[in-house]
């Protein structure tokens, strides 16, 4: 279906993306060294498109993905598995949102790339990863998560074991959100009858807190 045209890590604390030759893709984390591994996140891989940088003329790693590919990412879909190179394997979570921080390599740019930033994926079996392997869609799916995030913390929430809830910060976390998000979890959670399965990190709440265990088996 495509090729691997370039590959970037941004370890913790590092400012931009850092070319690799060759990245080590694991299992249930993320990219080794990448600051987005994480086995609780449906972020931990962001795929970007060559044809979104030719056609807006951008500079390398602009978009900071970690997996820049030959193909049109607008065309793949949540839950989808991707190979790449021999061994690793991809699950597509869902498209990355635009944000303010691509300002910062163009002004405008957030406005401009539109739907075109790429799509974030979890690593379901890991492997090496090299510049120029291919990358093919498997015909195996796996479960599809919302593109909107609303949804994916309802989703998330239904796989709250009885009995137990979990932290405001932590449910972002697992829905793929940023912290500031939580600012509107009250008011989503009334509107969907699920008040007191989430909480705040100070609430009073004697429940046991969920750590997420078995959201992505």
């Amino acid at each position: 279906m495509g090729k691997v045209v370039a590959l970037s890590v941004r370890p913790p604390g590092s400012p931009a993306p850092i070319p690799q030759d060759a990245l080590q893709a694991l299992a249930g984390e993320g990219l080794a060294g990448d600051r987005h591994a994480d086995p609780r996140s449906p972020r931990q891989v962001l795929i970007a498109s060559a044809a979104a940088y030719e056609e807006l003329g951008l500079p390398p790693f602009a978009l900071r993905e970690n997996l820049l590919l030959a193909l049109d990412t607008q065309e793949l879909e949540s839950g989808m598995l991707l190979r790449i190179g021999a061994d690793a394997v991809l699950c597509l979570s869902f498209q990355c949102e635009a944000c303010g921080a691509l300002d910062l390599q163009r002004p405008g740019l957030a406005r401009a790339i539109l739907g075109r930033r790429g799509v974030l994926a979890r690593v379901v079996q890991g492997g090496a990863i090299r510049v120029g392997d291919p990358v093919v869609v498997l015909d195996r799916r796996l479960p599809a998560l919302p593109e909107d995030w609303r949804e994916r913390v309802v989703q998330v929430l239904a796989s709250l074991p009885p009995g137990m809830v979990v932290e405001y910060a932590e449910l972002a976390r697992f829905a793929g959100i940023q912290s500031s998000y939580c600012r509107a979890f009250p008011r989503l959670l009334a509107s969907r009858g699920l008040q007191g399965r989430a909480v705040p990190a100070r609430s009073n709440s004697a429940a046991p807190r969920w750590d997420g265990a078995g959201l992505f088996d």
